[in-house]
């Protein structure tokens, strides 16, 4: 509640207008537009309806959260579709090809709460391995145990978006290198008697790269956008479970400025993504 509830009713009605005007919610919308925009770029994003505080304010910690939590998932996403999916392709259709075509099949048909409810139930209930969600307390100060809580509290939430982000990126990994193992100038490289090892890692991967740094570059900027849903089921608190939370609690300026973070962040991966094409095949030539 942005006003007291305690409020006398005469107390009450002047600070609800003297609240609307600060808001500007007495002008017209077309005036209240323009006044966002202008505000927009002077970095005002407006005031919070939820947390009774700025936009800026209110998302701050979330936002560092959220980036925290997705650190470690894309160099776990990395660190394992890379190797996986040219192995893939240069097993192709043997059994450790067709367990991971199985595995993707499997995982990318599955919702994210269904994962994360599955790794619930068996690490944190049933083994007891690890918290079923929430933040690392402060209670006992900002010590060395508290920071290696986090590792606790963010395993669980880690897990689920690795899996969730293995599928499509093995597969697509696997493809790029597929089409790439099957161009003359792989036939060439072996036949002047290069080993495997420099045909696949540095002539057929070099030139899969530029379909995958699609996705690479995609991965890093999903820094920022958090999973909604898998933060809401950990109650982790990133920037994708403020914008549910915004969003059940009509937060508008809240909900409007994620957009256009996100809108924004969408251009600028696109962007960097056809810079990085020039960068990764020289035949690319920008104009």
């Amino acid at each position: 509640m942005m006003l007291n509830p305690g409020l006398k009713a005469e107390h009450y009605k002047a600070a609800y207008d003297a609240m609307t005007i600060k808001l500007g919610l007495d002008k017209s919308y077309p005036e209240q537009y323009v006044r966002w925009i202008g505000n927009t770029f002077q970095g005002e994003l407006g005031w919070s309806t939820l947390h009774n505080r700025p936009v800026k304010d209110a998302i701050k910690e979330p936002l560092k959260n959220t980036i925290i939590l997705n650190i470690f998932v894309i160099i776990l996403e990395l660190a394992i579709t890379l190797p996986v999916g040219i192995k893939c392709a240069v097993k192709r259709g043997t059994r450790y090809d067709n367990f991971w075509q199985v595995f993707s099949l499997i995982t990318y048909s599955m919702p994210s709460f269904f994962i994360a409810l599955s790794l619930i139930f068996i690490l944190a209930i049933r083994l007891r391995w690890l918290p079923p969600g929430g933040m690392p307390l402060t209670i006992h100060g900002r010590n060395f145990a508290y920071y290696l809580s986090w590792l606790k509290y963010m395993a669980l939430p880690i897990i689920t978006l690795t899996i969730i982000s293995l599928a499509g990126t093995i597969r697509y990994v696997r493809n790029a290198m597929i089409d790439a193992l099957t161009q003359d100038y792989i036939r060439t490289a072996r036949s002047k008697g290069l080993s495997e090892k420099v045909v696949i890692y540095s002539h057929a991967f070099r030139n899969a790269l530029i379909p995958v740094s699609t996705i690479i570059i995609g991965a890093i900027f999903s820094l920022f956008y958090g999973a909604a849903i898998t933060e809401t089921v950990f109650a982790w608190n990133g920037i994708g479970h403020v914008l549910v939370k915004g969003l059940s609690n009509r937060d508008f300026m809240l909900v409007i400025s994620m957009n256009l973070f996100f809108a924004m962040l969408s251009i600028i991966a696109n962007f960097v993504a056809d810079i990085t094409y020039g960068l990764v095949d020289p035949r690319i030539k920008l104009e």
